[in-house]
């Protein structure tokens, strides 16, 4: 009695599971990667410079012109 040829057919594991892993493991990559791009787009996306050229320093640094005070001539 050979019992030996039945003990492998009972172990046999899915054929060829490394195609379908691959696909899903690609997919959970390319994920990640556009959830951080969409995060660091709202997040931390460059601003606008702002303006330095001379004449909006001297705008910004230019005292205020000051209102006299009612009970004052």
């Amino acid at each position: 009695m050979s019992i030996s040829s039945i003990e492998p057919d009972r172990h046999v594991l899915p054929r060829r599971p490394l195609p379908r892993l691959t696909l899903e493991l690609f997919g959970v990559i390319a994920l990640k990667i556009a959830l951080l791009m969409l995060i660091w787009w709202v997040a931390f996306a460059p601003q606008p410079k702002p303006d330095t050229s001379p004449d909006a320093i001297a705008h910004r640094l230019a005292p205020t012109a000051q209102t006299p005070y009612a009970g004052h001539p």
